[in-house]
């Protein structure tokens, strides 16, 4: 059994899959499981569609097989948790997805979270999902930066739009904690707690923590049906 945890950027942004990896660093430790961040090649620029989710659905299933024998755990790092029920039928590590962890985390953290979406059109998948999670009444609001996946990268205007929902998050809504809804966003999380004075979720490192637990306390293989 291997300790490496192998987590998917299922769009083809190398500078996500970057800023994914630069967020992984306060989870890197010795003695700790190693943390290899890779890139799904076939993957659209940004997972900003339904149909971009069901696109990268095969190849991320392709990817776990291919690894299953050098991983112990695998993160889909894509807020639509795209493949996720297939990648856990074809392996019998641990497959997490960054959306189902990150607000797990923030329920943890706050009564009421609130969800910063790219695009207006990520907000229906988001519900889709808090909705058969069965949190819709944690849930304080999922609002949008309207911005892509490859813009996300224009850090002053990321930046100035991310603290602009998330205050009205907050004050309009009454969300006591937020959770970033793109991998995209990593970066940004440090800035965006001391800006806006809440705790801040970053969905991959949540993820990323639980996986950490799981593999310390042996629970790495699904048992034998």
């Amino acid at each position: 059994m291997t300790d490496r945890i192998l987590v998917i950027n299922p769009n083809s942004t190398e500078a996500v899959t970057r800023g994914i990896d630069a967020a992984m660093a306060p989870l890197r430790f010795s003695g700790g499981p190693e943390i290899e961040c890779v890139t799904l090649k076939e993957g659209p620029p940004g997972v900003e569609t339904q149909a971009h989710v069901e696109s990268v659905v095969q190849p991320l299933a392709r990817m776990v097989e291919a690894r299953d024998n050098d991983t112990g755990c695998f993160v889909i790092a894509c807020f639509s948790d795209p493949g996720m029920q297939l990648c856990r039928e074809v392996t019998r590590k641990p497959v997490l997805g960054i959306a189902e962890c990150g607000i797990l985390t923030a329920l943890t953290l706050g009564e009421r979270f609130g969800v910063i979406a790219i695009k207006s059109a990520s907000v229906k998948r988001h519900l889709r999902y808090v909705g058969a999670m069965g949190l819709n009444d944690r849930l304080a609001g999922d609002m949008a930066i309207d911005l892509g996946v490859v813009e996300l990268a224009d850090e002053g205007r990321t930046f100035g739009r991310m603290v602009d929902v998330g205050k009205r998050l907050r004050d309009e809504r009454g969300a006591d904690v937020l959770v970033m809804g793109c991998a995209g966003m990593a970066r940004y999380r440090d800035r965006l707690e001391a800006e806006i004075g809440l705790p801040v979720v970053e969905p991959s490192q949540a993820a990323v923590s639980m996986a950490i637990g799981r593999l310390r306390l042996g629970w790495s293989a699904k048992r034998a049906a």
